[in-house]
């Protein structure tokens, strides 16, 4: 019988590791399923082979190395393989860019497969706010309740950065907000770079159908990505840089700030957000 205590220390560490939703109806044993039968050692001297009429034809393998069919653990392996890094980088690139609309391009998004969080999150946060605004904001990744109502930033720390904008005369009527993943990683970790790989190339085309007068990039991630720069967020926020797109009419004026999640961490870091508001609306008053 399994004692209780077992069973309690197990879903601790399910929780531990980020784990927190339940995406099967049936709990799933991979340990069974990467069981092996054991193979007979031969006598001393034999040979481990049986003779090679009596072997079977070989089968043929899978990229994974286990016969077609079948994965490295034993179990049926669809014809929908999970796409390595590069490839999900191209198949991005290439779906992206036949994107002619927002319409297009949130369609082209959650019809693709290349990043493995889509399997995890309950739905595809794609973007809030005014397509014509001048002024696009842009986070990291979806949290927990982003995740549930598909909308960006209207958690705890949406909530601030709604406070945020009214203090200078903005809200979403007047912006335009997205993230870097549409897609939230499990237990709110950081986005790896494989991830950040594969989702750049719809933000990339995103960027250029918006065609915004000034990027704001909320956060680390998201300053980095976009200015392919290796500066934590303390040493970017409130310098101007340029972006640049082939798809856009020319560089495009960044304005990196602190993450409004960030700022609840760390309220003293609030005096800073305020002056890097006050930058973005003396340059960009209208």
């Amino acid at each position: 019988m399994i004692d209780q205590s077992d069973i309690l220390a197990a879903l601790r560490w399910h929780v531990d590791i980020g784990c927190d939703e339940a995406i099967g109806d049936e709990p799933l044993d991979w340990a069974t399923l990467a069981a092996r039968p054991a193979v007979a050692r031969a006598p001393a001297g034999a040979s481990a082979l049986p003779p090679a009429a009596a072997r079977p034809a070989p089968a043929s393998r899978s990229a994974f190395g286990g016969p077609s069919g079948a994965s490295m653990f034993g179990a049926p392996v669809t014809a929908d393989l999970p796409l390595g890094a590069s490839e999900a980088g191209a198949s991005a690139r290439a779906r992206a860019a036949e994107a002619r609309s927002l319409e297009e391009l949130e369609a082209a998004l959650r019809a693709f497969d290349g990043c493995p969080l889509k399997a995890t999150a309950m739905n595809t946060v794609f973007a809030d706010g005014n397509p014509a605004a001048d002024i696009m904001l842009i986070g990291e990744a979806p949290g927990e309740d982003e995740d549930r109502q598909g909308k960006p930033f209207v958690g705890v720390s949406g909530k601030l950065l709604d406070r945020m904008l009214a203090q200078v005369g903005l809200d979403r009527g007047t912006v335009y907000i997205s993230n870097i993943l549409p897609w939230r990683p499990p237990g709110n970790r950081s986005p790896t770079q494989a991830e950040i790989a594969a989702c750049l190339p719809f933000l990339e085309r995103h960027v250029e159908l918006i065609g915004p007068k000034v990027l704001v990039p909320l956060g680390g991630t998201s300053a980095k990505t976009l200015l392919n720069r290796a500066e934590g967020i303390t040493r970017l926020r409130g310098r101007w840089f340029d972006y640049a797109s082939p798809g856009l009419p020319g560089p495009v004026p960044v304005l990196p700030m602190l993450h409004p999640a960030y700022l609840l961490r760390n309220p003293i870091a609030k005096r800073e957000a305020w002056r890097d508001l006050l930058t973005l609306r003396q340059r960009f008053p209208g």
